[in-house]
C-alpha cells in the first residue's frame, strides 16, 4: 500500500549508538538487471494508451479498498494480490513494525488525483497516479506506479515515492491527455534512465567524485547524503561502533515518462546494506525503522540490515539528474 509515513531524513538517526538502519537521506534506486533495466513494453508515442482513464480510476479505487482491508488486519499475504516489488517488500516490512508496536495504519485517502497514462504496445503495461495526501496521520503526496505484466493480469502497485512540489507537473501530455513513455535505454538525455540506479549507488558508496557518479546534481539525497553518512560513521566510531554501508541497484524495472522539456521523469529503486559491530554489548539496539524486523534480544554486538529506497528523478536533456521524490524502508535485519 502507499507508504503511510513520509521518508525520514536518515542522517538524523543518532543511535544510542543505536542502530535504526542508519540512513542518511539514503535514497537509493534500483533498476532491473543490476542497474541495466529491461526495456519492457515498446514505447509508441502514437500507439494506444495502456488503459483508459476510467479503467485507471477503477484500478486505484480497487487498490485503495483492498489495501485498507489488508492494513486493518495487517495481512501481509493479502498485499501479494495488490502489490509487487519494491512496494510489496517495503509495505510488508511496515506491517511487521505496526504489529510489533500494536498499531494499525490509517485509512488511505487521496486528494486531487491526476493520472499519467502512457501509450504502450504490448506488455508489461503501466501507468502513474499523482495525488496529494488526504489529511490525517501519515498524510503525504504520492507518485504511485501500477503495472500489469500480461493481458488480463492484475494491476499491482509497484512504487509510491513521495514527490516534491511540481515533480509530476513536468510530465508532457498530448492533446488527448496521455503521456509518452521513455525507454530505459533511451538516448538523447543527459543520462539514460537505466543508468540512474548504478550511478546513484556508486555515488552513495564511493562519493560524488567516483567514476560514474557525476550523473547526479548535488542535493540532500546525493552528495549531501553521502557526506552525512560519512559524518554519522565517524560519530559512531567515537562511540565504539563500527559501521560499513554499501549501495547497489535493486533488481526491478525502471519506468520513465517524457517531460515537457524533452527530458524524463524516472522511477527507480536502490538497496543499501549496513553492517554494525560494537566492542561492548548494549551499544546496539533494534529501534526506529528496524522495529519488527529482528528480535531485540538477538542483537548483541553485531547487526546487519538491508534497506530499500524508491526514487523519483528528473533527467534533463542536458545537465545532471535531480532526485525529486523518495520512499525509504528497512526491510531486513539480523543481529548476532
Amino acid at each position: 500500500m502507499p507508504a503511510r509515513t513520509p521518508a525520514r531524513p536518515h542522517a538524523r538517526h543518532r543511535p544510542r549508538p543505536v542502530v535504526a538502519a542508519l540512513a542518511v537521506p539514503c535514497l537509493l534506486g534500483a533498476a532491473a538487471g543490476c542497474g541495466e533495466s529491461p526495456s519492457g513494453a515498446p514505447a509508441a508515442a502514437d500507439g494506444p494508451p495502456a488503459l483508459s482513464r476510467a479503467q485507471a480510476e477503477r484500478v486505484l479505487a480497487s487498490y485503495t479498498a483492498a489495501a485498507d482491508r489488508a492494513g486493518q488486519k495487517l495481512d501481509r499475504r493479502a498485499l501479494t494480490a495488490i502489490e509487487t516489488d519494491p512496494q510489496l517488500s517495503m509495505d510488508a516490512a511496515m506491517f511487521k513494525k505496526y504489529r510489533a508496536t500494536r498499531q494499525r495504519p490509517p485509512k488511505l485517502s487521496f486528494a486531487k488525483t491526476t493520472f499519467f497514462i502512457p501509450r504502450i504496445q504490448g506488455h508489461p503495461r503501466w501507468f502513474a497516479v499523482g495525488a496529494g495526501g488526504g489529511g490525517g496521520a501519515g498524510s503525504r503526496p504520492h507518485a504511485m506506479l501500477f503495472t500489469q505484466e500480461k493481458a488480463g493480469g492484475p494491476w499491482l502497485l509497484a512504487a509510491d515515492p513521495a514527490p516534491g512540489d511540481g515533480a509530476l507537473g513536468r510530465v508532457k501530455l498530448d492533446d488527448q491527455g496521455f503521456a509518452e513513455p521513455v525507454a530505459p535505454e533511451a538516448d538523447g538525455l543527459a543520462v539514460a534512465p537505466a543508468r540512474l540506479p548504478r550511478a546513484h549507488a556508486t555515488l552513495m558508496t564511493d562519493g560524488p567524485d567516483a567514476s560514474g557518479a557525476a550523473a547526479f546534481a548535488d542535493g540532500p539525497t546525493t552528495g549531501r547524503a553521502y557526506q552525512a553518512l560519512q559524518q554519522v560513521t565517524k560519530s559512531l566510531a567515537g562511540q565504539g561502533v563500527e559501521l560499513s554501508s554499501t549501495f547497489a541497484p535493486a533488481p526491478y524495472r525502471v519506468y520513465a515518462l517524457r517531460t515537457k522539456d524533452g527530458g524524463a521523469l524516472v522511477w527507480y529503486a536502490m538497496k543499501q546494506y549496513e553492517a554494525y559491530s560494537a566492542a561492548k554489548r548494549g551499544s546496539l539496539a533494534v529501534s526506529g525503522d528496524l522495529v519488527g524486523l529482528a528480535p531485540a534480544r538477538s542483537v548483541r554486538t553485531r547487526l546487519k540490515t538491508m534497506v530499500l529506497t524508491q526514487y523519483l528523478a528528473v533527467v534533463p536533456p542536458d545537465g545532471r539528474a535531480m532526485v525529486a521524490g523518495v520512499y525509504r524502508k528497512a526491510v531486513a535485519a539480523k543481529g548476532a
